[in-house]
């Protein structure tokens, strides 16, 4: 069985009940929805709904946030998978009963991104290297038709995506967790507010599991790049990066280089 994390802030309901609805499958037990901006609106919506469970927070993060759902979990077991998810996802309940199988398939899985598109059917590459502070610099304040081969290095976009492959970063907007790994890994590293948290989650599970993007399964992601469009939340992307390397390292990330040139097939 799978448990559900969802974390909301001032989040529509319509679009709540459209994330929801892809989560209508028997091998789904309990949804959190953890509510950071503790709304009355969301938490009389959640009220009475099969399988939800609703969560007033504080905002402390976008990690915090799922960390307290993940927190409820880890002891019990009648869920062997946590699926960590935005709300602007939108997916056939069906893949849910596919991953799990996979991964049932598969113990040496620590977690798993799918395959994911936008609305319009593009694309998307959430399932990355780990990044270098150019990487970062070059693709959030660089016209993008600069530094193509070093933005495509990046985003492995010459992978083949028909294939698995066991890829070290990948985004929060989707992660399939397997509980037995945060219990040996740990969770969300709090102290990153938002951004990042899911590039640092998936490397220290890289570091003891694999972890595959998965094109089996494919999800739609509407996602609304907030700090392209916002001076503030770009501000939180900025200092949770500056975290990000002061932990891992700038120049000297020693096990950088090892990591993304190891990157290979799933099998």
């Amino acid at each position: 069985m799978i448990s559900v994390s969802i974390v909301t802030y001032h989040t529509p309901l319509a679009e709540l009940d459209t994330c929801i609805a892809s989560l209508d499958s028997p091998a789904v037990s309990r949804i959190y929805i953890v509510d950071n901006a503790r709304q009355r609106e969301v938490e009389e919506w959640a009220s009475g709904k099969e399988k939800i469970i609703y969560i007033p927070a504080c905002n402390d993060g976008y990690g915090a946030g799922h960390n307290i759902a993940m927190r409820r979990e880890l002891p019990l077991h009648d869920t062997r998978y946590h699926l960590v998810m935005n709300s602007d996802m939108q997916f056939s309940p069906a893949i849910l009963t596919a991953i799990k199988t996979f991964m049932d398939a598969h113990p040496d899985a620590g977690t798993l991104q799918p395959h994911m598109t936008g609305r319009d059917g593009d694309v998307q590459y959430p399932a990355r290297q780990l990044p270098s502070p150019a990487d970062v610099l070059i693709r959030r304040f660089f016209p993008s038709g600069w530094f193509k081969d070093m933005r495509a290095r990046y985003l492995l976009t010459h992978l083949d995506r028909s294939v698995a492959w066991d890829i070290p970063s990948h985004q929060g907007s989707f992660m399939f967790l397997r509980k037995d790994a945060l219990r040996e890994i740990g969770l969300f590293d709090e102290r990153f507010f938002m951004y990042a948290e899911d590039i640092d989650l998936t490397r220290r599970i890289h570091a003891r599991y694999r972890t595959p993007y998965w094109p089996g399964a494919t999800v739609m992601h509407y996602h609304r790049a907030a700090s392209y469009h916002s001076v503030r939340m770009l501000m939180v992307h900025i200092v949770n990066l500056i975290r990000y390397f002061n932990k891992w390292g700038w120049i000297f990330d020693r096990d950088r280089a090892v990591v993304n040139s190891s990157i290979k097939p799933y099998r």
